[in-house]
């Protein structure tokens, strides 16, 4: 049996070893199963994300409540999935709409913001992020299939390092905010500033969505061992929910992305 290696903790060695493989009474995983569970947490992540735009556009005092609340719950779905990976066929739908939800919520959030300066996003923010998000996984899943980049140990170990100094970043970013203070470049608000400090934090945010991206290799790699070592049809769930996890995090940080470039060089109504 292969032994899966990953450093995403979605796709935690033990976690595979210990509970998602097992004798495959129903059958084994498929790769084009995965696809179809991914697609329909993503389906239903886009359906939570639209209702949620349109119930904080009719009452824009609910944006940061739910929000935040959205956001708690997806937190909960994600760690009984992370402890009990056979729960996922009945949580990962669950944590889509959560995430759909929060996506939705800032997005608004966001758009409110670059409504108040008078500047326009061509199709919206949300379009554009998705835009963005299925270029960088079709380019990833490409120079997968190509071979280019495997997402082998040397790789996941270097994404690991960054991943985790950028978190230790977000940490004290988050901390300082509580104390008013916040985190020079990192803040969002920076592309409102203009000059210098828009730029770099431009260019760390390009940073951020590079990090968030390449993990989609590792993802691939994961499902690929999975499927070769005969892994029980229910461990499609769990697969899906951990690439849906990952391609989140590429939609938020592209999310961003889009708000910088639109606050620094979008238009603004006449």
């Amino acid at each position: 049996m292969t032994q899966l290696q990953s450093s995403n903790p979605v796709f935690a060695d033990q976690l595979f070893d210990q509970k998602i493989h097992a004798q495959p009474a129903g059958g084994v995983a498929t790769v084009q199963g995965v696809i179809n569970k991914t697609g329909a947490c993503a389906m239903l992540c886009a359906i939570a994300g639209a209702i949620a735009y349109a119930i904080t556009g009719s009452n824009p005092g609910w944006s940061m409540g739910f929000m935040i609340a959205s956001l708690i719950f997806s937190f909960v779905a994600f760690f009984a999935i992370w402890r009990n990976p056979a729960s996922a066929r009945w949580v990962a739908p669950v944590y889509s709409l959560l995430q759909g939800a929060t996506i939705g919520s800032v997005t608004f959030f966001l758009e409110k913001i670059l409504e108040s300066k008078g500047i326009t996003v061509a199709g919206g923010l949300a379009l554009q992020a998705f835009v963005i998000t299925m270029a960088l996984m079709g380019t990833m899943l490409g120079l997968y299939k190509a071979r280019i980049l495997r997402g082998g140990q040397t790789f996941q170990m270097a994404l690991t390092v960054a991943t985790v100094g950028l978190m230790v970043v977000m940490l004290i970013g988050f901390v300082l905010s509580l104390f008013g203070v916040s985190l020079p470049f990192i803040s969002i608000g920076s592309a409102l500033e203009g000059g210098t400090p828009a730029l770099i934090g431009l260019g760390i945010n390009v940073l951020v969505l590079g990090l968030a991206s390449l993990w989609l290799v590792v993802d691939f790699r994961v499902i690929d061992d999975a499927v070769q070592a005969g892994a029980p049809r229910e461990a499609e769930w769990y697969l899906a929910f951990g690439l849906v996890v990952t391609l989140v995090w590429v939609y938020i940080e592209a999310l961003k992305l889009a708000f910088r470039l639109a606050a620094m060089f979008g238009g603004k109504r006449d």
